[in-house]
């Protein structure tokens, strides 16, 4: 066969060591000799001796994600062979977590992450109860995290003399040592006049770097993930 199709830019190649590599912008491919996780439903292709099993809401279980709260199945994916995790032709982008390190990211950004990752579902600290509480989970470890994002994401430095301030719906992610709090930006007169619809945001302050989606989570989009 001939064509831009089957030429070098599309055709995937074996891979060369174990782990996560990006593919392509969209694709993720993982080469499994043992065991990894993944989103739930983001496989698009494999080859090998591989086995996927559903994982349960117990521990490793279930990522919540920001402001509903709803669950993120996952499934761990076991064997020896290729896989390619992708879902909705987001951007595929990967995060070496170093020991030490410490990863908070919203659960429908997850992708697919290294075995070797721990992680826990925490209440983002200051966030008080809007919109049911803010649910984030933190990876802590050594290895590879695979997100996704509805476009390329902003990484935005924060400092202790300029603080951050990020929509609730836009917010993909953030390091270690970054404090959290809600910020409302609207003043009274202005929510009784119908408002801007930017009342609320998330505050980061401290020494880190705060991972942003350049776009707002729109209802549809609310209802699919």
């Amino acid at each position: 066969m001939k064509g831009d199709l089957f030429s070098s830019q599309h055709v995937v190649q074996p891979a060369v060591a174990p782990g996560m590599s990006v593919e392509n912008a969209k694709c993720i491919k993982y080469a499994v000799s043992g065991e990894m996780y993944a989103r739930q439903g983001a496989m698009v292709a494999y080859r090998g001796d591989l086995v996927f099993e559903r994982k349960g809401q117990g521990v490793g279980g279930m990522l919540k994600r920001a402001v509903t709260g709803e669950g993120l199945p996952l499934m761990a994916v076991r064997g020896q062979g290729e896989a390619w995790f992708a879902h909705e032709a987001q951007n595929c982008f990967i995060v070496d977590v170093e020991p030490g390190d410490q990863f908070t990211v919203n659960g429908r950004n997850v992708l697919c992450f290294d075995a070797s990752l721990s992680y826990e579902i925490k209440t983002v600290k200051g966030s008080g109860i809007t919109g049911g509480g803010l649910f984030n989970s933190v990876f802590t470890g050594q290895g590879r995290l695979g997100l996704v994002c509805d476009g390329n994401p902003l990484v935005i430095p924060v400092s202790a003399q300029a603080p951050v301030y990020v929509d609730t719906d836009a917010v993909v992610g953030w390091t270690t040592h970054l404090q959290t709090s809600l910020h409302r930006s609207q003043s009274i007169g202005s929510m009784l006049r119908g408002g801007s619809g930017e009342a609320v945001q998330l505050m980061f302050q401290g020494e880190g770097f705060v991972v942003v989606r350049p776009s707002e989570l729109t209802p549809q989009k609310n209802q699919q993930h």
